[in-house]
């Protein structure tokens, strides 16, 4: 039979904090919007937002067709410091690209 533990032996595990969130990279309230257009090929696009937000190839290629068959996609989640800093490697190729708060 197994043995039980006494109350004193257990551990809590407290929710979270906010702060803690931003640690590991959720929570911050910042995303990236890539929009349509006419002249970059849905390789070029693939290939920068895997360069832009380290996704992988199946999630940058949703993203690609997402944009391509809606007109737009949310490419990217994170501080806005990151998604700056992802919008303007994705602008490099000339696409409209947008941060705004969640």
């Amino acid at each position: 039979m197994g043995a039980t533990v006494a109350p004193e032996k257990t551990t809590t595990v407290l929710p979270r904090r906010d702060e803690d969130f931003a640690e590991i990279g959720g929570g911050e309230g910042f995303i990236v919007i890539v929009y349509d257009n006419d002249y970059n090929t849905p390789q070029e696009v693939v290939l920068i937002l895997q360069k832009a937000t380290s996704c992988t190839l199946e999630e940058a290629q949703i993203e690609t067709w997402e944009v391509h068959n809606l007109g737009k996609s949310v490419v990217h989640h994170g501080s806005r410091e990151e998604c700056e800093r992802a919008a303007g490697i994705i602008r490099t190729i000339g696409i409209r690209v947008e941060v705004v708060e969640e």
